[in-house]
């Protein structure tokens, strides 16, 4: 059992050989969500309302809040097995920044970075990194329109987290377009699409623009890449490990990043070769498969 927490990596989790279970609450809060309606999610997942769960023959949870622990100790009536895992970076004094977790030694900790794993205080408990893994989209860039894009939910209020404050100071060396949900408010063009519309509409822009400053790594990053889009990012987090200097341009300066979207722009066969090269990258570190058997590994010990 998991919740539908993270679109995107659940969708790559469950592909998967096992069966998988997400509660279900009424009006689809974020307690129970159930199947996605904007993925592609295999037959095998199933929505099951909250209160039925305990007569499910589940054998392990997974979790990635604290607080469905005790979602599961109650909707469950009973104790399984569990693994944690973790998403996000940490927060607010970072150096000191205690893992919910960290105190205890019963629930290991899955990190989807390096990074991650690294600067979480993770205490006592138990870590492993498991990297990211998506479902290719396939190599559909045509880079036939002279623009950046973008993606990024929320972009408004995640405004320095996601880098969007940046936006500006990037507008002047190619024109943007921002996909992401809640994208309304932006100078820029904004699209709110189902992910497979996305990837579409995105591998037509020439080149991939990721301005966060402070993320795991963002799927959208390892999605471009997987479509063949060469990539601007700022060298921030995990996103120094991610992008080899074929694939694209990665720095601490705007000036720098301006600059590779300007060339990047006037330069298709540039851009083209750059974005061969990120598509091989990311099939090679962020395949399916080895995120798949990464995780069987790690589940026939629960």
């Amino acid at each position: 059992m998991l919740w539908h927490v993270h679109g995107s990596w659940t969708t790559a989790f469950v592909q998967g050989r096992h069966d998988y279970v997400v509660p279900l609450v009424p009006g689809r809060g974020p307690d129970g969500r159930g199947r996605a309606r904007t993925f592609a999610w295999p037959e095998g997942v199933r929505e099951v309302c909250w209160d039925a769960l305990r007569h499910e023959p589940l054998d392990a949870v997974v979790y990635q809040r604290p607080h469905e622990m005790e979602l599961a100790r109650e909707w469950l009536g009973r104790d399984l097995p569990g693994v944690y895992v973790e998403h996000n970076t940490p927060a607010g004094d970072v150096p000191h920044t205690r893992h919910p977790l960290a105190g205890r030694g019963d629930v290991p900790i899955v990190h989807v970075t390096h990074f991650n794993e690294l600067f979480w205080d993770n205490g006592r408990a138990p870590t492993r990194v498991i990297e990211h893994g998506v479902v290719d989209p396939g190599p559909l860039y045509t880079g036939e329109l002279p623009r950046a894009g973008v993606v990024v939910n929320e972009p408004v209020r995640r405004t320095r987290v996601a880098g969007t404050d940046l936006l500006p100071r990037l507008a002047g060396a190619a024109p943007l377009d921002v996909f992401g949900m809640k994208a309304e408010g932006l100078a820029y063009p904004a699209y709110d699409l189902p992910q497979a519309a996305m990837h579409a509409e995105l591998a037509r822009r020439r080149v991939y623009l990721h301005p966060y400053r402070w993320t795991s790594l963002g799927l959208a990053l390892v999605e471009a890449m997987h479509l063949g889009m060469p990539v601007v990012a700022l060298a921030t987090t995990e996103a120094v490990e991610a992008v080899p200097a074929a694939a694209g341009v990665i720095s601490t300066r705007v000036e720098t990043l301006a600059a590779a979207l300007r060339e990047f722009v006037a330069d298709p066969g540039r851009a083209r070769r750059a974005g061969e090269a990120a598509r091989e990258a990311a099939l090679g570190r962020y395949g399916l498969g080895r995120f798949l058997s990464d995780w069987d590994r790690l589940l026939v010990t629960m």
